[in-house]
């Protein structure tokens, strides 16, 4: 039986470094980031059931996320987003080597 990829095993196979799933990244409130590179301050927050009005398609659910975004970029994370069906696309890996060369790039 072949099992699925781990989303952390094809970023270490498309060369890019390897993410934490569920990274806390509030000091007070405990909202977590899908998928998150901690020192460099990139993330990835997959956005499902966007089509079928699940919670980030829904007023409140878009309110929450828009606060929590905020509340990252305030403390100078940099978040893409995706739908679950491009999770293990070259978009996707793509804009996170881009994010991430851009955020090592910063740093030194």
């Amino acid at each position: 039986m072949h099992m699925p990829v781990s989303f952390d095993t094809f970023c270490k196979a498309k060369g890019l470094p390897i993410p934490v799933a569920e990274h806390r990244f509030h000091p007070t409130r405990k909202w977590r980031m899908d998928w998150a590179w901690p020192e460099h301050r990139v993330a990835l927050e997959i956005d499902g059931g966007v089509w079928v009005r699940g919670a980030h398609g829904r007023g409140t659910g878009i309110v929450r996320d828009q606060e929590k975004g905020r509340e990252a970029a305030a403390l100078g994370w940099r978040i893409l987003r995706c739908q679950p069906k491009e999770l293990f696309t070259a978009s996707v890996i793509d804009a996170l080597t881009r994010a991430l060369k851009w955020r090592i790039t910063e740093d030194e």
